[in-house]
């Protein structure tokens, strides 16, 4: 088995100085999936990256390269679509389902030169935090193969964090890259809502998902975010702002921030001891670098799961209206269409997708509508004005990502609610629009913790600034599974 793959400047490095090419970077990728068998890349496209890398290292022989990604191997979540490509959603429904195009996001990958390797494994049309609600079998995380890496992108954190890929993308609809980001040991970008273009993302929630890089730094998710961002016709959402340097922002400090720390995310109740003291230390690390800290409230904290799956769940039920056995994907065996499409869905979707359209479409039935789906979007209005409010006290908010590290594979599978916790920290910010970034910030009991940061819309520069500066200023980027702590 192979070594794993350093971050992407580090591999640049290598690739400058001609250690190493793309075309080996790929083989490693490849190679180091199948020793592993995490079960988190579903399919490969080997011959294809390998055609692709040897013409990355044709570009750097030439002195020609695309970008700082050009012929860096990177792997995609299994709801972004990629021409000639299976585009599953992890589910029994699209078995055999070939993209006839490239998502934005793609196109622009390849663009810049980067190499997809293969396609990461999912909860089922994104819908669950641990990716053991996949009809391809579980992810499984490479801290403790016997524990879950988190979901639903937890295939492409867990693809990161064992260093068979340096960067893959994932979606983040209530903390979908950040919660696997967190139990993994890696770096989750969740860009503000209509910063990446969602045209080839298999809709879950329309007003909540945005796809986001999952890497080893934030100062490569910065890069990744530089190639991803920007506005795109074809997604009615996506903002027309003009695209900053991300990677420009990297000041190495935190001088003349102000870090909001929410007297309701800091909580001892429901959060395990030992990640509520690694966020804390991660903070005093902030103060070292610069910033200043305050107490703030978000006074609607209490209301957001409970208005996240009301909001989500309502629009998942449209969304997925659209499998049906008729266009494209499984087809039942009926003469009566009535029965077709009953059978269709009844044998395509999985346990967790089922409950959430009977949940969504009871939401939005006639005498029902007013007293959730309504109410939930008043509350996600009061919501977004409690960031709106504390952003005008300080210029990031500081949380724990996730309440707890790495749950073990089957333990809340009967257990739903319990379940839906583990997003309590990450749903707020989805539900506001706003960017959120994971990054590891300790250890404890041997299993990583995360470091959730919350800007503005659109303040990703200083979100990234903060992370790259408290990352300098410590080592947990740099751990790697099977280390001793």
């Amino acid at each position: 088995m192979s070594e794993p793959l350093g971050n992407v400047s580090e591999l640049r490095a290598a690739l400058d100085a001609g250690s190493v090419s793309s075309l080996e970077l790929v083989e490693s990728a490849l190679a180091r999936a199948r020793g592993l068998d995490l079960g988190a890349l579903v399919a490969t496209r080997a011959d294809a990256a390998r055609e692709e890398a040897s013409l990355a290292d044709a570009r750097r022989a030439s002195g020609d390269l695309r970008s700082p990604l050009d012929g860096i191997p990177v792997a995609l979540k299994d709801n972004i679509a990629a021409a000639g490509e299976p585009c599953g959603c992890a589910s029994r429904i699209l078995e055999g389902y070939t993209s006839p195009y490239d998502s934005t996001a793609v196109a622009r990958l390849r663009e810049a030169g980067a190499v997809v390797v293969g396609r990461s494994n999912m909860d089922e049309f994104a819908m669950g935090s641990s990716t053991e609600n996949s009809a391809l079998g579980p992810a499984r995380n490479p801290w403790d193969p016997e524990r879950a890496p988190g979901g639903s992108s937890g295939g492409s954190a867990a693809l990161v964090a064992a260093g068979i890929v340096p960067l893959a993308l994932g979606s983040d609809t209530g903390g979908s890259i950040r919660q696997p980001a967190a139990l993994c040991g890696v770096v989750g970008l969740k860009p503000t809502y209509g910063r990446v273009s969602r045209y080839g993302l298999v809709a879950f929630a329309s007003s909540l998902d945005q796809i986001g890089p999952l890497a080893r730094t934030s100062a490569d998710a910065a890069l990744v975010l530089g190639i991803l961002a920007g506005h795109d016709p074809r997604d009615s959402t996506s903002l027309p702002d003009p695209v900053p340097d991300y990677a420009a922002a990297l000041a190495g400090d935190c001088t003349g921030l102000t870090v909001g720390l929410p007297r309701e995310y800091f909580v001892e109740e429901g959060v395990d001891p030992g990640v509520l003291g690694a966020v804390r230390d991660a903070v005093l690390e902030l103060e070292k670098a610069g910033a200043r800290t305050r107490e703030i409230s978000l006074p609607h904290t209490r209301h957001a799961v409970s208005t996240y799956y009301l909001v989500a769940n309502a629009e998942a039920s449209s969304n997925l209206s659209r499998f049906d056995g008729v266009r494209y994907g499984r087809r039942a065996e009926s003469d009566d269409v009535g029965a077709l499409f009953r059978r269709t869905r009844s044998e395509g979707f999985g346990p967790e997708v089922k409950r959430r359209i009977l949940l969504g479409t009871y939401v939005l039935s006639a005498g029902y509508y007013d007293a959730y789906y309504r109410k939930a979007q008043q509350v996600r209005t009061l919501i977004r004005r409690d960031f709106e409010t504390a952003f005008e006290q300080c210029d990031l908010i500081a949380t724990p990502t996730t309440p707890d590290t790495a749950f073990r594979l089957g333990e809340r599978s009967g257990d739903p609610l319990r379940m839906y916790l583990s997003d309590v920290y990450t749903v707020s910010a989805s539900l506001a629009g706003i960017p959120g970034l994971s990054t590891p910030c300790g250890l404890p009991g041997g299993l990583p913790a995360g470091l959730q940061l919350l800007a503005p819309a659109l303040g990703e520069p200083v979100l990234l600034r903060a992370a790259d500066a408290f990352e300098r200023r410590t080592d947990w980027t740099q751990r790697r599974p099977g280390e001793t702590p």
